[in-house]
């Protein structure tokens, strides 16, 4: 049975990678910070699944939890899906700069280390899938977050192409707005995004497992998206920049 580790793996995108790939019968390890959290999301998926579940308490904010997670991956794991990250409620100036530096461990260190970490297993069997959750904000201009998200999409197809092999999976993943915890623990107001935006986490995981089988470098599910993506590459920049005030965060 293949083994699949997913980073904030407790909620939102993270939660339906575990229970899309659950079902698939991966045997799951799950790695968030909140310990009580895992073994939550751990017993539920035991008695729905049946799969091995393993939990694995990480701050990827830090070296330790890095390290953890990566003593793990070197020990045998075949599908790795780096999803954990958050948003900062202010912009740029407004941030403490000790934020937006955790920020950029969470989204681009840990995504670099734990991918590096993971390959060298996949490589020799064969086989296997990294999947890097970025946004559609790594398309459009707002800060660290939407930085950080773009380096995430530039790293994963330089990687893919690097390893050359269709047998390994190396894709990024470009959700827009999505229905999880995400804005509310960021303290965002969403308030002003209309309903028909919002995507749900079990329809984005279906839509970049289909992509991922397709060997698609860059996944970005749904139309909408699709369409707001390519039309925000056409625009001018001084236009795209105030479309990025709006849809700038995942």
């Amino acid at each position: 049975m293949p083994t699949a580790l997913i980073t904030g793996a407790t909620a939102g995108i993270g939660a339906a990678f575990a229970r899309r790939l659950a079902a698939d019968g991966f045997s799951l390890v799950l790695v968030s910070r909140d310990e009580a959290r895992l073994a939550e999301a751990a017993d539920r998926l035991k008695q729905r699944y049946g799969v091995a579940v393993e939990i694995l308490p990480a701050d990827l904010a830090t070296d330790q939890g890095l390290e953890d997670v990566e003593a793990r991956l070197r020990d045998g794991v075949d599908f790795l899906v780096n999803n954990a990250g958050f948003g900062h409620p202010g912009h740029f100036l407004e941030v403490p700069v000790e934020d937006e530096v955790r920020m950029l461990k969470v989204h681009c260190e840990a995504v670099l280390r734990l991918t590096l970490a993971v390959l060298p297993g996949i490589r020799s069997r064969g086989r296997g899938a990294v999947i890097n959750v970025a946004s559609v904000a790594a398309f459009f201009n707002r800060g660290t977050y939407s930085a950080s998200k773009a380096w995430v999409v530039n790293f994963s197809e330089s990687t893919a192409v690097e390893v050359g092999d269709p047998k390994i999976r190396i894709m990024a993943l470009c959700p827009g707005f999505v229905r999880t915890e995400f804005h509310q623990r960021a303290s965002m107001d969403v308030s002003a995004i209309p309903g028909f935006m919002w995507l749900k986490a079990d329809d984005v995981v279906d839509e970049a497992m289909r992509d991922l089988a397709r060997g698609k470098l860059v996944s970005i599910p749904d139309l909408r998206y699709k369409l707001v993506v390519a039309v925000g590459r056409l625009l001018p920049r001084g236009i795209a920049q105030q479309v990025s005030n709006t849809l700038g965060r995942r």
